[in-house]
């Protein structure tokens, strides 16, 4: 059964200045409360009808943008007046209601807040409120909210008051205090509003503060989702490794899929793309190679993974092979296409592997950058990724632009490159190219669903400029240098029993640099030595 609707709310994070750092007030919501009993959280609730009533939208100042929608900015300052009795309102010369002044109409917390803006002639300064965060409740509670919150500084003078109806007590509280106490669990804390503390602890001042949150340039959505496992039911949010995958695979927020990666349990991702985790778990593999089943009658298998008899057995149970495709031919991704092909004489596709690789791999035909392959009424377009290998392609499945990326993208680590077949320069170029791509979702080669594909792309990109930033750096501190020595350097946040694996990589870096003239390479008797050139370290 689909999830319930989330009901739309606004929330918001009075802030002020004091000698010990910023402080945030916190209202502890009564513990009879149909919703978060007892817990600590920011002034805020539901929307009402009324706060799109034009009478009200015309009293807002300073909107210049429309997400979220104006609703939302008034329900904020609403429920901060019932609720608080803050009242985040100016007069018609822009003049902010004074401390006294708002405590004269604290009458109006349980009346109509058009009626107040009205009577007292008093406009909503949304120019004073900034959007911080997006946040829906996980399915399966018995209420739902799609609540948008908001910072602003408190008005001078107003410190507010609880409601005693939905909140019994009012606190002001460094945000690195409450935190603190909700560790120690002397008060409740629900996950948004320690993720919203958590941003604001790192602030000496509110105005700080504020101006980080404006200069936000996305807030994301972070729609709480449930699945099962071996562990029962869990909730799981947009930091966690499962959270994409989770929406993908249930997208009506059902609670039934599942957060596990098992070797040999096929999983249904989408309605045209099941998956199977060869059982060849490793530090280069992760849980297991991901073999991709795509198709609805015939069936096109994507990286049948290794030659081990009983991952062969389940991708054979599937039925109706037509197609086995390779994004490269590393020994865990393409042995297994001659057993498929000699059990289905299903034809083979990818590149032919490189010398070093799986010999066993023997194309029936080579696919080129912009070809399209037909499986029934869908088309996987391959997409030349070289980089972590020479003959690395990705496949786009275009009805649902899922990009299956191989080793090119992998969820949990970074990518090996590995020389001489590995090269950094084309790999970066790779990643650079795919975001350009429309792309919804990302199916690796090893872990789970990568969503927001344009973020992870820039993300990977901008690791790899970050590790290349410190070569440069090691060598402009210790002069010319060893693979060796410059590992613990290039890599000192990463431990050192995977060094080895790293070396590979920082050799990729170091041969993409002399490439682009930025460092030359001379060998001596000790071996392979790296320098800058002049130019690079002038300055």
């Amino acid at each position: 059964m689909a999830a319930m609707k989330p009901r739309p709310a606004a929330t918001l994070a009075l802030l002020r200045d004091r000698s010990g750092g910023i402080e945030v007030l916190m209202l502890q919501r009564t513990q009879s409360a149909a919703f978060l009993g007892g817990a600590y959280v920011f002034a805020g609730g539901a929307l009402d009808a009324a706060d799109e009533d034009g009478r009200i939208v015309a009293r807002v100042r300073g909107l210049g943008v429309q997400t979220p929608p104006v609703a939302y900015w008034v329900a904020a300052v609403r429920e901060c007046f019932e609720e608080a009795g803050i009242l985040l309102a100016c007069d018609a010369q822009g003049q902010f209601v004074s401390a006294e002044r708002a405590a004269s109409l604290a009458h109006y917390r349980k009346k109509s807040f058009v009626d107040l803006l009205q009577a007292e002639d008093l406009y909503l300064p949304a120019t004073e409120l900034a959007y911080s965060g997006h946040w829906i409740t996980a399915p399966g509670r018995s209420r739902r909210f799609d609540t948008r919150f908001f910072v602003a500084v408190a008005p001078e003078g107003q410190v507010g008051s609880h409601d005693a109806n939905e909140t019994v007590h009012a606190l002001w509280i460094t945000p690195r205090e409450a935190l603190e106490r909700g560790a120690r669990g002397e008060i409740e804390l629900v996950h948004a509003t320690r993720d919203t503390l958590g941003m604001l602890k790192n602030f000496a001042t509110a105005g700080e503060a504020l101006r980080h949150v404006r200069a936000l340039k996305e807030v994301e959505e972070n729609r709480a989702c449930i699945a099962v496992g071996k562990d029962g039911e869990k909730v799981f949010r947009r930091t966690d490794p499962q959270y994409f995958e989770i929406h993908w695979s249930d997208p009506e927020e059902t609670g039934t899929t599942t957060y596990d990666l098992v070797a040999g349990e096929p999983k249904r991702l989408d309605r045209f793309v099941s998956r199977l985790i060869a059982p060849n778990p490793g530090m280069m593999t992760g849980p297991g190679t991901n073999t991709y089943i795509v198709g609805e009658n015939d069936h096109a298998v994507i990286d049948p993974g290794p030659d081990i008899a009983s991952h062969i057995e389940k991708i054979l149970a599937v039925g109706n092979i037509k197609w086995v495709l390779c994004t490269h031919t590393h020994l865990d991704h393409s042995p297994a296409a001659a057993a498929i092909k000699k059990a289905t004489g299903a034809q083979v596709l990818g590149r032919p592997a490189p010398p070093g690789q799986d010999a066993t791999f023997k194309p029936d035909h080579v696919l080129d950058h912009g070809q399209r392959l037909q499986i029934g009424d869908l088309t996987l377009l391959a997409i030349d990724t070289p980089g972590h290998a020479s003959n690395h392609l990705c496949y786009m499945l275009e009805q649902t632009k899922m990009l299956f990326t191989g080793d090119h993208v992998m969820q949990g680590s970074t990518v090996v490159i590995n020389p001489p077949d590995g090269d950094m320069r084309a790999y970066l170029a790779s990643l650079e190219q795919l975001l350009e791509d429309d792309i919804a979702i990302i199916a690796p080669g090893h872990g789970y669903l990568i969503g927001a594909p344009k973020k992870e792309l820039a993300r990977l990109i901008a690791h790899r400029r970050a590790r290349e930033e410190k070569v440069v750096n090691a060598l402009v501190k210790i002069g010319p240098a060893s693979v060796e020595e410059l590992l613990p350097l290039v890599y000192d946040d990463v431990p050192a029993r995977v060094h080895r694996v790293a070396a590979r990589s920082l050799t990729a870096h170091l041969e993409k640099l002399a490439a682009e003239g930025a460092l030359i390479a001379t060998r001596g008797a000790s071996g392979e030595r790296y320098a800058l050139v002049k130019s690079r370290t002038a300055g």
